[in-house]
């Protein structure tokens, strides 16, 4: 079945000109499985409960047992306990704690700040690769300091949080190689506290973070001046480069060889669009090439301050009607964020593009290593190899895109680990990725340059 599996993939594969599109692979039936189970009734009733909550502000009371964060946090941390039973002891929840001293700036007083972490362990002893989701729950009304008005927070960011708590909820019941965290963070409103708080510490403790899909406003399909709709199309922002030790030499490397558009965020955001397309029906994942939205930012950024890939999800068209502002009627305008301007359709289709690409991934084989271009003499043909990575790999997928093309355009399988290629490295990026006999694809690697015969 195995072989079969590589011949039919090969010849699939290797019959792609590249000016065509990108090719459908293989699905993984556990996966596309997984991807049926999101429930629109499950999100909309996470939606609901945070809701109820009154508000979610990070400086809202911690001790109220129906009110505010705090109640917000122990019932996202119940659910992901219920999951915990039911995992067979693959699935662990915690709080995750750091405290804040007054800014002068969103912060007024001592603050105890709470991230509510689900770990899905990986099954591969010896694969340490980790692959984040993240939403955070905290909310706002107009101004960030008022922690006792009604914040309904639906949408910014309860659509990401439910996404995240939905994810946990189907894959903590399957197997994967490597780990995945589930996390709904605090202290996005005043600062992307929560985010840089872990970030910080995952960096400290050496954690292999291999991708942070940040999820923040995916839930309302909006339309804008244009009157594009919305509900079919999804954003995904990230950085060229990451500034994260970019010495001089390698930024020379960078210039020289015209990789600004090939930085690890950037990478996988090719991935995510690639991934999701393939397992999500009437969704175009749209690429940005910004790190976030003009001037502004998300969860996703202090993690790629710290030099991990990260890209921030969001829905196609902002309302603004509905977010950070006071629940009120005005003008005959209602304005708020409220749960009858979510698409829980719309919502439904960006978690399920999260969980398809996450379960890839984690599914994957660990990365070839030593991946290399080979620069010896001049040539129309171009020559990689590479190194074969700890733990299984069924084969590796060569990719190749003009270096005017966004995405990757051609894929070629082998089994081997070095490969001569008659297109012209002039003309073309490659990249390398493992895949496994399931036809689970990594992330891909781009080459460096090696000189030697």
């Amino acid at each position: 079945m195995k072989k079969l599996l590589l011949l039919l993939l090969t010849a699939c594969l290797t019959k792609v000109s590249i000016a065509q599109s990108p090719v459908i692979i293989h699905k993984d039936a556990e996966i596309a499985g997984m991807v049926a189970e999101v429930s629109t009734d499950s999100l909309k009733s996470y939606i609901n409960k945070l809701v109820s909550f009154g508000t979610r502000n990070t400086l809202s009371s911690t001790t109220n047992a129906q009110r505010g964060i705090g109640a917000a946090r122990n019932w996202i941390l119940s659910r992901f306990s219920g999951f915990a039973r039911t995992s067979g002891g693959r699935f662990m929840a915690k709080f995750d704690t750091s405290t804040y001293k007054p800014d002068g700036k969103r912060i007024d007083s001592t603050l105890i700040l709470t991230n509510v972490v689900g770990t899905l362990k990986g099954t591969d002893p010896d694969d340490h690769r980790i692959f984040i989701i993240s939403g955070h729950m905290d909310n706002m009304r107009t101004s960030v300091m008022d922690r006792t008005g009604i914040a309904p927070g639906a949408n910014d960011d309860g659509s990401g949080t439910a996404a995240v708590i939905e994810c946990a909820r189907i894959m903590s019941k399957h197997k994967f190689p490597a780990t995945i965290i589930f996390v709904a963070v605090c202290g996005e409103e005043q600062g992307l506290l929560g985010a840089g708080f872990m970030a910080a510490n995952a960096k400290r403790d050496k954690w292999d973070i291999q991708a942070v899909l940040n999820n923040d406003i995916i839930g309302s399909n909006n339309t804008n001046e244009t009157n594009i709709i919305g509900n079919t199309r999804v954003r995904v922002f990230s950085e060229g480069l990451s500034a994260f030790e970019l010495t001089e030499q390698k930024a020379a490397a960078i210039r020289a060889m015209g990789l600004e558009n090939d930085g690890p965020s950037r990478q996988l955001a090719r991935y995510v669009k690639e991934v999701g397309e393939r397992y999500i029906d009437n969704l175009e994942v749209v690429m940005i090439y910004r790190p976030d939205r003009f001037l502004r930012g998300g969860d996703h950024l202090p993690y790629q301050q710290q030099g991990y890939a990260a890209v921030r999800v969001t829905e196609m068209n902002e309302n603004f009607n509905h977010q950070h502002q006071d629940v009120r009627v005005e003008k005959g305008i209602q304005y708020g964020d409220l749960p009858e301007f979510m698409d829980f359709e719309y919502l439904r289709k960006n978690t399920g593009m999260n969980l398809s690409n996450l379960a890839n991934l984690a599914k994957s084989p660990q990365a070839p290593q030593e991946v290399n271009i080979a620069v010896v003499a001049l040539s129309n043909s171009t020559g990689l190899s590479w190194k074969a990575p700890a733990g299984k790999a069924a084969g590796y997928y060569v990719l190749m895109r003009e270096t005017t093309s966004p995405v990757w355009q051609k894929k070629i399988f082998t089994t081997d680990t070095s490969i001569t290629l008659p297109y012209s490295k002039d003309n073309y990026f490659f990249a390398v990725q493992a895949v496994s006999a399931a036809g689970n694809e990594g992330l891909p690697v781009v080459p460096s340059v090696s000189r030697k015969h």
